[in-house]
């Protein structure tokens, strides 16, 4: 389909932007647009007014903070998959950014429009979630930070406010053990399912954090995973648990039942990875 009509307006700053939010309420903004434009063509998303941010300077960036990096929300995932920072720091991250779609996507797709998408069958929204990161929006009444364990709130729902535009991604350091497991059809496609298991000592050891792909109305947390982990269960044992509080559908892609049953197979490989220890990306 033809997307409906629209304006176009590129925004030098992102003062600009959130004056430009507040002043039409219909609008969007437009990054890489490899999630709004396909929403758009199937009249899913009908914005009165695109707001382009991509020519904002400043944005695409990758900081190390001493105790964590800061990552630009127009940071593209080709950058985070090479950033030298980001393999030292967050591996996962920069492993995961590398297996997002195929080389044009990863070449214009940025963190902060996969993030402020809040598609629950995207990858690093659950990378961020594992990583207990934090996410810096601006609006109206300046920057504030919300926690990655409350931004998604449902089915393509964030946090951000109709006026705000996230600007920054705030990642603790995750140089023990991890692992990044996903099953799809093709490279290309979204995963059926994923799983991000991050281990939050330091060593490799835990206590592990573990994020879901496509296993619910929003990226999430397997919380019953984690404390089992964190109880001394061994990788089968805790991935037994996997399915626990999730809400995964049915498409042509895969049933909920066989959904389920994945999420325990990818979440016993991924705890085995990284309680393994260390690892760098290749």
């Amino acid at each position: 389909m033809i997307p409906a009509r629209f304006d176009y307006r590129r925004a030098g700053s992102v003062g600009e932007a959130v004056a430009l939010l507040s002043e039409f309420p219909g609008a969007k903004l437009l990054a890489g647009g490899h999630s709004l434009l396909p929403l758009m063509r199937l009249r899913l998303a009908v914005p009165s007014l695109l707001i382009d941010i991509g020519p904002v300077s400043g944005l695409s960036y990758v900081r190390d903070e001493g105790d964590h990096l800061s990552v630009g929300a127009l940071t593209r995932h080709r950058d985070l998959e090479l950033s030298e920072v980001v393999r030292r720091e967050a591996p996962v991250l920069s492993y995961a950014a590398g297996q997002v779609g195929d080389p044009q996507v990863r070449h214009r797709g940025t963190i902060g429009g996969s993030l402020a998408h809040g598609d629950p069958a995207s990858d690093l929204p659950a990378v961020v979630l594992a990583l207990d990161g934090t996410l810096v929006a601006e609006g109206p009444a300046g920057p504030r930070e919300i926690p990655a364990t409350d931004f998604f709130c449902g089915f393509l729902e964030t946090a951000i406010g109709p006026d705000e535009v996230l600007t920054e991604v705030r990642l603790p350091k995750a140089r023990g053990g991890w692992s990044f497991q996903k099953f799809n059809r093709r490279a290309q496609d979204w995963a059926t399912v994923g799983v991000v298991a991050v281990a939050g000592d330091g060593r490799g050891t835990g206590p592990f954090r573990v994020a879901l792909v496509n296993m619910g109305l929003t990226p999430l947390r397997a919380a019953a995973v984690e404390e089992a982990a964190a109880g001394g269960a061994g990788p089968a044992e805790a991935a037994s648990r996997a399915a626990e509080g999730t809400e995964p559908p049915s498409d042509l892609n895969a049933t909920a039942e066989f959904r389920r049953h994945l999420a325990s197979v990818l979440v016993r490989r991924a705890l085995e990875e990284a309680m393994a220890g260390e690892r760098t990306v290749a």
